[in-house]
């Protein structure tokens, strides 16, 4: 039974960062309650797929932003999930920026944020991510585990010119527990941090990442690295970032963060609120840079595709596009738990049907 629509005006009711509070701290209270979890479990679609190397159990996985301290791992693998990715954490803890910074735009189905990097810092971060259970499960034969993706920042107060800093200390701090590990330099809502993706910032960045990396497979098995980029660029800034992503040789992409393009949601309250849009109002851009990055890159490296999936139809299309995985966010807050495992469904249904899954 789906509880969601009689929980959601409960939700609603509530302003956006206090529901969205309220809904982590009783998935966390609640993930090692079998009996309670099943408010919210959903049946598993398995459907394995291997990219970048990681066999995974279905290629829908929750975007970064939702749970930031990875409190709530084992009640978010229980909606069905086969990746979860927590984040964005940085070195220190901080508080984000001032209240309120969240706004649900309903009649556009979007969500404002301009949240901060809020979280706890690295410490409490990877203390939440060795308590998380489902990770040490053993899963029966045939089943890959669920794949768990950390997401690095910098902190708000570092100087940009120091960025690559903070994303070496988290890099080498959540290197032995990710499965991958997502560079997040997209975030509309850290002063200068889309900066990061130009030309030769970008390069220096991923040069200082990739090499550190190399330093930590000495010891560790390799893990593979993402890089998650924004909707608002253009198609020679697309082009850019492609080829300075293979010249590193990182592992792939995800696309797209939020977008700062207000046309959407402008009409309505809170339309005209700063921060980043998510939400129906992005699925278009996202997916546009999804089909420009599958052109430059070729068929090798793998992307992930996130932004305005609200149904199946709407993840189909990012596959069509392009994209190897996606992830939902803010249709999860809008749909509820059982959007996973349609989109789950839909996404196996699909790949079944193609030529080379009757090879």
């Amino acid at each position: 039974m789906d509880l969601y629509p009689l929980i959601r005006p409960f939700l609603f009711a509530l302003d956006a960062e206090k529901a969205h509070d309220f809904a982590l701290d009783w998935i966390k209270k609640t993930q090692s309650r079998p009996l309670l979890r099943r408010l919210y479990a959903q049946r598993a679609v398995l459907d394995p797929v291997t990219v970048a190397g990681l066999e995974f159990p279905n290629r829908v996985g929750l975007a970064a932003g939702l749970d930031k301290n990875a409190r709530c791992i084992d009640g978010l693998a229980a909606m069905g999930f086969g990746f979860v990715e927590v984040g964005t954490v940085t070195p220190l803890a901080q508080k984000g920026n001032s209240k309120p910074r969240m706004f649900r735009v309903r009649e556009a189905g979007a969500i404002i944020n301009r949240m901060g990097f809020n979280n706890q810092g690295l410490e409490a971060f990877l203390r939440n991510v060795q308590r998380s259970v489902v990770r040490r499960q053993v899963q029966p034969e045939g089943q890959p585990a669920l794949r768990l993706g950390l997401n690095i920042g910098k902190n708000a107060a570092t100087p940009i010119e120091r960025a690559a800093d903070d994303y070496l200390a988290c890099l080498e701090a959540v290197y032995p527990h990710a499965d991958y590990v997502t560079i997040n330099i997209s975030s509309p809502n850290t002063k200068n941090l889309r900066d990061l993706q130009s030309n030769a910032s970008l390069d220096a960045l991923l040069h200082a990442l990739t090499e550190r990396r190399e330093q930590l497979k000495q010891a560790q098995p390799h893990k593979p690295m993402f890089l998650k980029i924004a909707p608002d660029l253009s198609e020679e800034q697309v082009a850019l970032i492609a080829a300075i992503v293979q010249r590193h040789q990182v592992d792939g992409l995800i696309a797209t963060n939020t977008t700062v393009n207000h046309d959407e949601v402008q009409a309505f309250t809170h339309g005209s609120e700063v921060g980043g849009v998510s939400g129906a109002p992005v699925r278009q851009a996202s997916t546009a840079v999804i089909a420009q990055l599958r052109q430059a890159l070729g068929p090798q490296v793998p992307i992930i595709g996130v932004g305005g999936i609200m149904d199946a139809e709407d993840a189909l299309e990012k596959v069509k596009a392009g994209a190897d995985l996606v992830q939902i966010y803010s249709g999860l807050i809008y749909q509820g738990p059982a959007l996973v495992p349609q989109v789950a469904q839909a996404l196996k249904d699909y790949h079944a049907r193609q030529p080379q899954a009757e090879s």
